[in-house]
Parts: C-alpha cells; sequence; structure tokens
C-alpha cells in the first residue's frame, strides 16, 4: 500500500480522477494534528473566591488538593481579573478585554453600546474555537454564564451556547448560579431534567463527567490531548454541601472574622504570598467589630463561615478524584492545570448573611432574627444561603473591598499553576503582574499553537493579553504587563508601571436607596504606589497629584481604545434588546416542554392576570385514579409561584422569597371531563393581591394574599414550566410533580405594564407592606 496523499480541507483536490478506479489516485483531507508533544489543559475556574481562602494562599479552610497542586507548581501573588464572572470568563476565554468582548456588565446585563451587549462577537475567538481546529478534544463543564438570560431556552439562538464556541461536549449550567442540590442543567445543546437521587449534589456530578470524558477519550485515542474548562459552583451562592462537610469546622471560625483576617496574614507573609511588610488593610467602618456583635449575631455569622467552608472543601476533595484519575490514566505528567477565581470574595449577602440570597435581588433586607430562624437549614436543600460580608471582608485578606469593585479586594485572586515533570520550580510565587486576558496567550505558546488571525472566517480583535510563559521557567522573568484598565459597574482604575488609580462609584446599593450620583467626572480618585502598598492602604493622591493626572488620562485613553465608554452614572440602568416577537398581552403555553426563563416568560408580578388550563380529567365517581400536578408554575422553593391539583382540588400558591408559602384552595373537587381550571389575580395594597380560583365560569375559592416577591424569583434557571415543576418545588408536593390527567394547554392574559425594578417603587412597595 502506498503513501496515502493528503491536502488541506479546502485545497484543491490534488489526486487524480479518472474513469475507473484503476485511472485513479486517491487523496485525502488531512486530519486535524495536535503540535507534536502538545499537553492537556485543565482549566479549574472556581466562583467568588476571595485572594485568602484557598489552604495555599494562607486560608485555614482545607483544600489539600488545590494545596498540592500548588506544592508542586507555581503560586501569583499578583494575579488580576475583573470583579465580575462573565466579564472575567471572556477574558479567560478569548485574552481580549472583557468591554472588547462587550462583556463590561454580566451577560443578563445590557445597555445597548458596544462594550456592554452581553454577547461575545465572532471576532473575539475562544481558545477552544483554535484548539478544536489544531485537533484538540474541548469540554467545558460546569457554569457557563456566557450567554444572555434570554437564550437560555430550548426555543432560543444557540450561537452562544458552548457548543457553538469551540466546545465539543458541555455538561452543566447556563446561568450565573444554580441550586447545587436541585439544579437546571444543560448537556451540549439540550436542557435536561434535574436529577433526583439520593445524595446528589452538583459538584460530584460534573466531576463525575469530567471523568468519564477522559475515559471515552482514551479509549478511543490514547494521545489525543484535550482542553477541559472546569467550572464549579463554589464559592458562589447558594453555598450548598452536605452536613459532614460543615461539621468538620463547627467552631472554628467562634473568634470571628477580625481575629481570622490577622491570623491569615500572618500566614501569607510567612509563606511568602505577601512580600515581606506588606499591611493588613483596616477593617472598613461599615464592617462591624466581631466584639461588637450579641452572641446571637456571632453565633450567626460563625455558622454561615462554617457553610462556606465546607463547601469550598467539599469541591477540592471531588477536584482530587478527577486529579488522581488524570494520574492513574498517565495524563497528569502531560496536564497543565490553571487553578483561578473569577473574582474576589462576594459581599453579596450584605450585612447580615441570607438564608435566601434572593432577598438581596429584591430589596429586600436580611434580619438576624430571620436568618437565626433557618440557621440549622444553612447548606441545606432548605436554604439558598450566602455568607456576611464581615467573612468578604476576611476572604479577600489582606486587601480592600470586594467583588463587583475594582479596589483590590474585587480584583486581586488567587492563580495556581501546575505543570509535572520538572517543567516548574516546584512551589514557587511568581510576583509579575498578571492579568486574566494573559492566560489564553500563555496556554498558546505552552502549546505549541498560534492564534489566528482569522478564526471560522472572522477577521480577529487583537488579543490583549501578553504571555507569562517565561514566568513559569524564571522567577526573575521581566514583567510582562505595564499597563492594565479597569471597569465594572462604573469603578474605574488603572494600573501603570507598579502605580494604581482608582475611583470607588456608588452603584448596586445606592441605586436601591434612591442615592442622587453626581457625575463621574467629579468623582475623586485615589493613588497608591502597589509595590510599597499592596493593600492601597495609603492614597499618595495630594503628594503626586501630576502622576495622578497622567494616570487618569491614561484610563481614558484605555476607556476609549477597548470600548468602554461611555460612562452612566447609574450603570444597572439597563435597556432592552431588540426582539423579534411582538408585545403580547395573551402568552399560551403547552404542556411538558422545557423551562422558560424570566425574561421570555409571561411577567404575571403585581399585574393584574387571568390563568386558564383547558384540561380533560378523568371520572373519580367512576373508580378512576385521580389526577393531580402542575399546571402552570414559575420559580421554586425560594420564590415563585405555581397552578396545580392536589388532592383533588385546584391550589393556587405563591412562595415569597421571604420562605413564607402562601396558598388558596378551591372549596370542591374538580370536575370529570372536558373543563377550564381558571385562576385570576387582582394586585391590591403593596405588593399583594385577591386570588381567585374558577372551574369554567363559577368562582370556587377566593383568598387574600398579603404579599408577593416583587422583582425575581430567582437570578437564573427556575424558570416557567408548564405541566411540571422543574428544580426545586414552589409549594408542598414534590418536584417535577407532572400533571397526570390531559393538558392541552395553558393561556396567560396579563393586563398593565409589566413591574420594572426601580428604587423608588421598591422603596414604595416594601414601606406599603
Amino acid at each position: 500500500m502506498g503513501e496515502l496523499l493528503e491536502y488541506p480541507e479546502g485545497a484543491p483536490f490534488p489526486g487524480v480522477i479518472g474513469r475507473t478506479d484503476e485511472e485513479s489516485v486517491p487523496a485525502w483531507p488531512a486530519p486535524r494534528r495536535w503540535p507534536a508533544g502538545a499537553p492537556n489543559v485543565l482549566m479549574v475556574v472556581l466562583d467568588d473566591v476571595g485572594f485568602a481562602q484557598l489552604g495555599c494562599y494562607g486560608s485555614d479552610v482545607e483544600t489539600p488538593v488545590i494545596d498540592r497542586l500548588a506544592a508542586g507548581g507555581l503560586r501569583f501573588r499578583r494575579f488580576h481579573t475583573t470583579s465580575m464572572c462573565s466579564p472575567t470568563r471572556a477574558c479567560l476565554l478569548t485574552g481580549r478585554n472583557h468591554h472588547t468582548c462587550g462583556m463590561g456588565l454580566i451577560g443578563d446585563l445590557a445597555r445597548g453600546f458596544p462594550g456592554y451587549h452581553g454577547r461575545i462577537p465572532r471576532s473575539c475567538g475562544f481558545l477552544p474555537e483554535v484548539l478544536a481546529e489544531q485537533g484538540y478534544a474541548t469540554w467545558a463543564i460546569g457554569k457557563w454564564h456566557l450567554a444572555p438570560n434570554d437564550e437560555l431556552h430550548m426555543g432560543a439562538s444557540k450561537e452562544r451556547w458552548p457548543l457553538a464556541r469551540g466546545f465539543e461536549r458541555f455538561y452543566g449550567f447556563l446561568g450565573a448560579e444554580t441550586n447545587q442540590w436541585e439544579p437546571d442543567l444543560c448537556e451540549d445543546n439540550h436542557l435536561i431534567p434535574t436529577p433526583r437521587r439520593d445524595g446528589y449534589h452538583l459538584t460530584e456530578d460534573i466531576v463525575d463527567h469530567a471523568i468519564d470524558w477522559v475515559d471515552d477519550l482514551r479509549n478511543a485515542s490514547p494521545e489525543k490531548p484535550f482542553y477541559c474548562w472546569l467550572a464549579f459552583g463554589a464559592g458562589h451562592a447558594p453555598h450548598h454541601v452536605p452536613a459532614e462537610w460543615v461539621e468538620r469546622y463547627r467552631g472554628r471560625y467562634d473568634a470571628g472574622w477580625d481575629a481570622w483576617r490577622e491570623q491569615v496574614h500572618a500566614r501569607q507573609l510567612a509563606e511568602g504570598i505577601l512580600a515581606p511588610g506588606t499591611e493588613l488593610s483596616p477593617r472598613p467602618e461599615w464592617v462591624p467589630a466581631w466584639d461588637a456583635l450579641t452572641e446571637d449575631e456571632r453565633r450567626m455569622h460563625a455558622r454561615m463561615m462554617e457553610v462556606y467552608a465546607g463547601f469550598l472543601s467539599h469541591t477540592d476533595h471531588h477536584l482530587g478524584r478527577l486529579v488522581d484519575h488524570l494520574e492513574r490514566t498517565g495524563d497528569l505528567d502531560d496536564t497543565v492545570i490553571v487553578v483561578v477565581s473569577d473574582n474576589g470574595a462576594s459581599a453579596e449577602g450584605g450585612v447580615n448573611g441570607s438564608f435566601n440570597e434572593h432577598l438581596f435581588f429584591n430589596g429586600i433586607p436580611d434580619t438576624v432574627e430571620r436568618n437565626l430562624a433557618h440557621l440549622d437549614d444553612l447548606g441545606t436543600p432548605h436554604a439558598y444561603n450566602h455568607y456576611s460580608f464581615g467573612w468578604t471582608m476576611a476572604g479577600n485578606t489582606p486587601f480592600r473591598r470586594w467583588k463587583r469593585e475594582v479596589h483590590q479586594g474585587g480584583v486581586a485572586d488567587p492563580m495556581i499553576v501546575h505543570w509535572p515533570a520538572g517543567r516548574l520550580d516546584a512551589g514557587g510565587v511568581r510576583h509579575q503582574y498578571t492579568h486574566a486576558v494573559d492566560v489564553v496567550p500563555t496556554l498558546a505558546e505552552l502549546l505549541g499553537v498560534e492564534l489566528p488571525d482569522v478564526v471560522r472566517g472572522v477577521p480577529q480583535e487583537p488579543v490583549a493579553g501578553r504571555s507569562f510563559a517565561e514566568a513559569l521557567r524564571r522567577p526573575d522573568a521581566p514583567e510582562h504587563r505595564r499597563t492594565q484598565y479597569y471597569e465594572q459597574f462604573g469603578c474605574r482604575a488603572i494600573y501603570h508601571d507598579g502605580w494604581k488609580a482608582v475611583a470607588y462609584h456608588p452603584n448596586w446599593v445606592a441605586n436601591y436607596a434612591g442615592a442622587e450620583l453626581g457625575p463621574i467626572s467629579e468623582e475623586e480618585w485615589e493613588l497608591y504606589d502597589l509595590t510599597a502598598d499592596p493593600v492601597e492602604a495609603h492614597d499618595l493622591a495630594a503628594q503626586h497629584p501630576e502622576r495622578l493626572r497622567d494616570l487618569v488620562d491614561l484610563w481614558w485613553a484605555e476607556a476609549g481604545r477597548y470600548q468602554v465608554l461611555p460612562m452612566d452614572p447609574y450603570p444597572t440602568n439597563l435597556r432592552e434588546r431588540p426582539t423579534l416577537d411582538a408585545p403580547r398581552d395573551v402568552y399560551v403555553y403547552r404542556p411538558h416542554t422545557s423551562p422558560l426563563p424570566s425574561e421570555v416568560a409571561v411577567n404575571v408580578k403585581m399585574r393584574a392576570h387571568v390563568i386558564v388550563a383547558e384540561v380533560d380529567l378523568p371520572d373519580v365517581a367512576a373508580g378512576e385514579a385521580p389526577a393531580e400536578g402542575v399546571l402552570l408554575c414559575h420559580g421554586g422553593r425560594f420564590g415563585g409561584w405555581s397552578v396545580y391539583v392536589q388532592d383533588g382540588r385546584l391550589h393556587w400558591a405563591h412562595r415569597h422569597v421571604d420562605g413564607e408559602l402562601l396558598v388558596v384552595a378551591a372549596d370542591e373537587d374538580v370536575p370529570a371531563g372536558p373543563t377550564r381550571l381558571g385562576v385570576e389575580f387582582t394586585p391590591g395594597r403593596g405588593t399583594g393581591g385577591t386570588v381567585r380560583l374558577f372551574h369554567g365560569d363559577r368562582p370556587v375559592g377566593e383568598g387574600e394574599v398579603r404579599k408577593t416577591t416583587p422583582v425575581n424569583y430567582s437570578l437564573t434557571g427556575e424558570g416557567l414550566c408548564c405541566g411540571w415543576d422543574d428544580a426545586s418545588p414552589v409549594a408542598d408536593y414534590e418536584a417535577p410533580f407532572r400533571f397526570t390527567g390531559t393538558l392541552h394547554r395553558v393561556v396567560v392574559s396579563v393586563r398593565g405594564a409589566p413591574y420594572v425594578d426601580e428604587a423608588g417603587e421598591i422603596a414604595r412597595l416594601l414601606a406599603a407592606q
């Protein structure tokens, strides 16, 4: 057999085509060949994990697997992100700045300007798109959050889902977060039902899939390299974890966050994670001193941190199962492992923390009393918990502030690079200033892959990142990055040659409080010498006005270059994207279809509406089994509503985000045969109203509802379902509680303009309750 003749795909056929096979010469489109010796890549992305929350960065949270990777690899002390999840992930996958990718805010928020579209353009190619063309297997597992919520349903375009951006397989959740016990899941391009088995937890599930996919690949191709994007839910809310992992930490945090910060700071200095002499930033005045708290408050806060620590340790343990598996398959020695967090620790739990994070996003304050009532639920399926911002501050030790903001607490994060077989000086600490955009060009250099000017026929935006591969080889490698701008929710910063100018902009909380914000141009900038003062403790703006002015000018130049403009004093003033669907006040839903996200589902919150289900019901009097199940619902255990049949009667239920379940039940059993089951809601005082139930046109029940959820049932997932209830149940039934009768369709008619989340309206409605 002669040598095979190959040619590049798309090139002219170089063989010969005659009348017969004997007169012809075959040729083959060349298979995709990976570079010789190219390693695998395992990209581990943690969520909302602060600089000080991994054991190898000074924490007492037990992360032995990640610590082992650090001991066999390198820790970076000056790695930086964008301070938010979607923007950082865009940087990590494309090597471009987040505004270049249209991710100036998270994917769910859009302002109608190129830097804020929330849709990453094809001109910002993903690394897996490049690697797939080089013959790599490419997998995404876990969190995605790189498509807007209005595209997270089966009727939407999939062009911003993982398989359209270079990944060949996907298993995980598409939105910002999900319930770790009862997740909203997607496999490849299909939404799939929530797994329902004893002991299920999403972290274990996604690691199982990663292990299976390695085996699938090795069964077929022992040498083909893979790129695996493994994005955990930890430590983003909800902090869900099996109880035995929480119990490991019982009593560990009773001394509180002030003492914990001091202990962690001392370890960071001793281990070389911080440069000698690095100060501990002072506790801000709005975070209470631990000693000033009541005994109940200390008990509450300590338990919240025990749950968070257990969540992180549980995740580390299951990551260890994958690492051990790679060692057994022989892949570990040839795998570059990068472990990062996407931003600093999150303060979205507020001063008291929360048993249900959705309270924060509805403008409803958390209270100590409410949290104490749910203290034993934290971490379990009966809570959607988040710790308080005292522990957020501690998690970002030694830095100031946190996620959403661009002081160091929001943007300085852990990064570990592990690559065995003597390629790195094991256990080293690197000092080079590094940003998330630098990861893609570094991996490309290590893999021997060029980042092309055209990807899938689309000319590419310049890569903003710079490879730090030399720093992997040499601790004294020169700085690869001199300048980096930052912007998030109006907070701005610029780093240049060791100095940083930063301007804090009141944003989320100020918007809820109805605060009047002045022009951004009049906000004061601070100036820090990060070489001498990496924690931003000493503002040098007054001493160096010219340097500050030059840096501010540089920020504006970078802002223009990377699509940061225009600046808005209210960056959460969002604009609706254009849609091809005409406005409507009548919605028709067909049963047993996939969930719809809030952005495309009917919005009934605080609006007059009627829900009519057209059904055929069995004749119970004739001995037929009664029908039961959900007709239509939206949301779940932590906020939502449901119309369902249970115990032979029609029910309407509303689960408020504070946990209160309100139920109105019919006075009589549902009739047999074809009928219409109806619910009418009439708004009343505050967020409450009147609910009436109908069989056909005949009223069969009525109830007054004191309050309903004003803004969000859930941040992502827990969509509108017809004929069943996905993920967690709204009411006292067991999901999915599929309707067992014949459900033809459900029609929803709404009246009045949909409610819009505006600070003043929230304040008025809350005051009326």
